[in-house]
């Protein structure tokens, strides 16, 4: 625990040092493309004057003065595959949103939607010396959390308290200053394989840039997309992205649960290229424009050319029906969304009071996906875009920017502030010791 403990600290230092500078970067580095917007934190006295609306409108003491945004190379499945590539395509949109801004950045925080995220519940429980619960007990209950084995080679990438119950009241958001025996404290742990963080850390620093921070595209998008009600009611957010498709279970205003499928909006592309014989870029552009996941009548009248550089004139000028495009999307989405309801089934979905489903991300903008949405998983669902931030352009407002957005509030209002709380080392070397003292005593 004091390794995860020390980890969480240092990262948040890391990322107030470098807000406290002025000016950050966040980047999304997805499969599909890379994102990247420059903060600019106005501090105390723009709040103060009473232009801002708050953290849930995005626009408290931040303002994007820079965006920009390339096409993703070395990506796969949300991970980086080749770092030359990758690199490339990061210093792209980090020099382009450095140019719009005017300004130079020296730290970024980044997010990713790849690396096998799993997630894990701890509990601490301590009793109280006092009647009132002080700041201390906060940090014991946080280092009585009995940490699960997470295997090799992963990485804490947050580590959150979603409940802190005082005797027989459950659910306090902070129980400080309360009366009270017994506090315990369950904790929520995302983790990713280790090799994710190093490889866009090894990329991050050969822009010449430091890394401020990590997060999951699943966790940030929901910030964005998820409104305050569905936040506390519980709600699940699909990130459909390029090459992963994230899910994050809210409750309370905590993430309790996260996960990914290797599948998105690139696997519907390919499907397309291979069932039409066309090139890659083909597909996207039929896609876009004339994909869907729902067919209709009038679907079968209307005649599409699939375009074309092989050469051949007759080839390339063919045509199919939009009910055959669409014959070839809807498989590879209910493939996708069938695996996204086993992931909430294992979760207990069923069992939160609100079950709302909200769906962003770039692939979530076929037409026809929320009603297809609707009937594999059995909730309400609606479409998601990220709330209204300063300074944002027009055209970084869709679904396909919810997690750059969302990286953006949770580094303006980060819900870690819990490991701000100081746990006294001797307490926590000695535990396994009075653990073992307890065994003896117990069985002998």
């Amino acid at each position: 625990m004091n390794d995860l403990y020390q980890a969480q600290r240092a990262m948040r230092a890391l990322r107030t040092t470098a807000i406290q500078r002025g000016v950050i970067a966040v980047m999304d580095v997805g499969s599909s493309k890379v994102a990247c917007l420059i903060l600019r934190f106005d501090g105390p006295s723009e709040i103060s004057s009473g232009e801002v609306i708050g953290s849930m409108a995005g626009q408290s003491s931040f303002r994007v003065i820079g965006a920009a945004t390339t096409k993703s190379r070395g990506m796969r499945f949300g991970e980086i595959e080749s770092m030359a590539e990758t690199e490339r395509a990061i210093r792209t949109a980090l020099q382009a949103a450095q140019k719009m801004a005017l300004v130079r950045v020296d730290h970024v925080i980044g997010c990713f939607s790849g690396g096998a995220p799993r997630s894990y519940g701890a509990f601490g429980e301590v009793s109280i010396a006092d009647d009132a619960v002080h700041s201390q007990d906060i940090g014991r209950v946080l280092a009585s959390c009995d940490l699960p084995d997470f295997g090799e080679n992963r990485a804490v990438m947050h580590a959150q308290p979603i409940n802190f119950t005082l005797d027989d009241r459950a659910w306090m958001t902070d129980p400080r200053g309360h009366v009270g025996q017994n506090l315990s404290a369950d904790l929520h742990i995302l983790t990713v394989e280790e090799r994710a963080i190093q490889s866009l850390n090894h990329c991050v620093k050969r822009c010449d840039v430091e890394l401020a921070g990590v997060a999951s595209s699943a966790y940030v998008s929901a910030h964005a997309a998820l409104v305050e009600d569905e936040q506390e009611l519980g709600a699940a957010c699909i990130d459909m992205g390029g090459g992963a498709t994230g899910i994050s279970v809210f409750f309370k205003k905590h993430l309790i649960y996260a996960d990914s499928v290797r599948m998105g909006g690139d696997h519907v592309t390919s499907d397309i290229s291979m069932g039409l014989q066309i090139p890659t870029a083909s597909a996207e552009r039929l896609k876009t424009l004339h994909g869907g996941a729902m067919a209709m009548e009038v679907d079968d009248r209307e005649m599409i050319e699939t375009g074309g550089n092989s050469g051949d004139w007759e080839h390339d000028r063919r045509q199919v029906s939009r009910s055959e495009l669409i014959g070839i999307i809807r498989p590879r989405i209910e493939e996708i969304l069938e695996d996204v309801r086993d992931r909430l089934d294992a979760a207990g979905f069923d069992n939160l009071p609100g079950k709302q489903i909200v769906l962003t991300g770039g692939a979530s903008q076929i037409p026809g996906l929320d009603g297809l949405a609707a009937r594999i998983l059995g909730q309400h669902v609606r479409l998601g875009r990220p709330v209204r931030v300063q300074g944002l352009p027009q055209a970084a407002t869709g679904p396909a920017f919810s997690g750059v957005v969302g990286l953006a509030l949770n580094a303006a209002h980060p819900q870690d502030e819990w490991w701000d709380f100081d746990v006294k080392q001797p307490q926590m070397v000695g535990r396994p010791l009075r653990r073992a003292l307890r065994w003896f005593r117990d069985n002998w």
